[in-house]
């Protein structure tokens, strides 16, 4: 019971700092930070596939209904849940009956680095590709991946970084 309002409150929290400060973060009409996800990258690896599916789908659509962006979030973030498992496989030298909360401490800096990067990059493309909904401007919709990518990822080690510090983890 205690994690499900843990993650409610999780949920609540990035919904209302993406819809309220984030989705107005704009440099140079790139480099959106996309945070939401956060949530979906750290549940633990013991989490099912279709829950966390479903938290996704929730996150998603709350993120839709303030950004007014009909289902693009709640469809980018839900093949994002789909394929976390995998990354999780591909990216950790754990055996499948561990159960962690990726993070730097459980997975070291590069495999966590490499899992987020990649789960970012996956979760911004499809984003974008429903929004552009053709590659009418190639060059500009790869530059936007990017900036959103890498804005994402540094958000997301800043916020990892210092949960850290305040649960008395350290390098």
């Amino acid at each position: 019971m205690i994690t499900y309002i843990y993650r409610i409150v999780w949920l609540v929290g990035l919904v209302l700092l993406q819809a309220l400060v984030l989705n107005h973060v704009n440099i140079y009409g790139y480099a959106t930070p996309i945070l939401y996800i956060y949530f979906i990258l750290k549940c633990n690896s013991d989490i099912r596939r279709n829950e966390l599916m479903v938290w996704s789908f929730l996150l998603g659509m709350l993120v839709d209904m303030f950004s007014n962006t009909p289902g693009m979030n709640a469809a980018a973030a839900t093949f994002l849940a789909f394929l976390r498992e995998p990354l999780l496989r591909m990216l950790t030298l754990r055996e499948n009956t561990e159960i962690f909360e990726p993070g730097i401490k459980a997975m070291g800096f590069s495999p966590f680095f490499r899992y987020i990067l990649l789960g970012t990059l996956i979760h911004v493309t499809v984003l974008l590709a429903i929004d552009a909904f053709s590659l009418f401007q190639p060059l500009a919709l790869l530059m936007k991946i990017l900036t959103d990518t890498a804005a994402t990822v540094i958000c997301i080690l800043c916020i990892d970084a210092i949960r850290r510090r305040k649960s008395g983890e350290r390098l």
